[in-house]
């Protein structure tokens, strides 16, 4: 509990960390922090105009940051086959993490770590994946540690899962696959 306190204190600080998610390793700061927001991007070498996932612990961290349809909730996470929604974003919503997108990509996680995270910052976190852009994710700790212990603030301890790869994307309005899950 030590490290993940100390983890959510680096990211109430403006930090980046990085942290195991249900199938990759990922990237994360708060969503609301121009400056971290910055720096992630420049950490992963990422353009702009993609946007960032976020993730949250429960459906309520997400208030304020999207804007679903009246009576429509996002579907019960299911730990084996995680999905990535592409919602319309609420009015709290910086505009690196949405990028030039016109949807909001968000997540329930449920890998204890990052869903831990959530719940000790009170926020939605954002989550890329840890990787250098288009380069190969970081799938185990050795790799993390060696691709990003220099350019992060801190490296959490944890493992991913009980998936076994990046989440599926689907568009929350039509169902739609835009990003088929991988094994």
């Amino acid at each position: 509990m030590k490290a993940l306190t100390h983890a959510a204190d680096v990211l109430l600080r403006g930090g980046v960390v990085a942290y195991p998610t249900e199938g990759v390793y990922g990237l994360g700061c708060m969503p609301d922090d121009s400056a971290a927001l910055e720096k992630l991007l420049a950490i992963k070498r990422r353009d702009i105009g993609k946007g960032m996932i976020l993730i949250a612990a429960d459906p309520e961290q997400l208030d304020g940051w999207i804007d679903l349809p009246e009576g429509r909730t996002l579907p019960a996470p299911d730990p084996r086959y995680p999905i990535t929604w592409i919602v319309p974003p609420g009015p709290n919503v910086h505009p690196l993490v949405q990028g030039d997108n016109s949807g909001l990509a968000v997540r329930i996680t449920t890998n204890p770590t990052a869903a831990a995270l959530c719940r000790l910052t009170g926020s939605p976190l954002t989550s890329t994946s840890a990787n250098l852009s288009g380069q190969p994710t970081a799938r185990n700790r050795w790799v993390l540690r060696r691709q990003f212990a220099s350019r992060v603030d801190y490296v959490v301890p944890g493992d991913c899962g009980p998936s076994s790869g990046p989440s599926e994307i689907r568009d929350f309005l039509t169902d739609r696959v835009l990003r088929a899950r991988t094994p």
